[in-house]
């Protein structure tokens, strides 16, 4: 299968990428829906509120703290790197389209398909 991917892009790598658009509205909702069903950020969060958490004190009073403190530093965060990922998008795009940059990477695939079968023979 990798060996096949890798002749598969050897050969893609001349055509020029293709370019799609989608709409903001799927593109915020595919953002939101990985970032909040990903199972690091939840064991992150759990880990930061165990820290802070008091078992004394009633909890909706500590989550009108934890909650609003938590949720800015997530979207300052997130605006940080989006503003990061634009930044640096074009020289990145421009890396990806690079011919000799994709056909390395098909190779890579090539070899490691190689290497893979080989040793799986006896």
């Amino acid at each position: 299968m990798l060996l096949w991917l890798g002749i598969r892009n050897w050969r893609a790598a001349a055509r020029p990428l293709a370019m799609g658009h989608a709409a903001s509205g799927s593109l915020y909702l595919r953002a939101f829906l990985i970032a909040t069903i990903n199972p690091k950020s939840v064991a992150g969060y759990l880990a930061a509120f165990s820290q802070f958490v008091m078992p004394e004190v009633p909890i909706w009073e500590q989550m009108r703290v934890i909650l609003p403190t938590a949720l800015t530093l997530t979207a300052a965060s997130y605006v940080t790197y989006t503003a990061l990922g634009a930044g640096l998008g074009r020289a990145a795009l421009g890396a990806v389209a690079n011919l000799w940059l994709r056909r390395g990477l098909a190779l890579c695939f090539m070899a490691y398909g190689v290497a893979l079968a080989a040793t799986a023979l006896p």
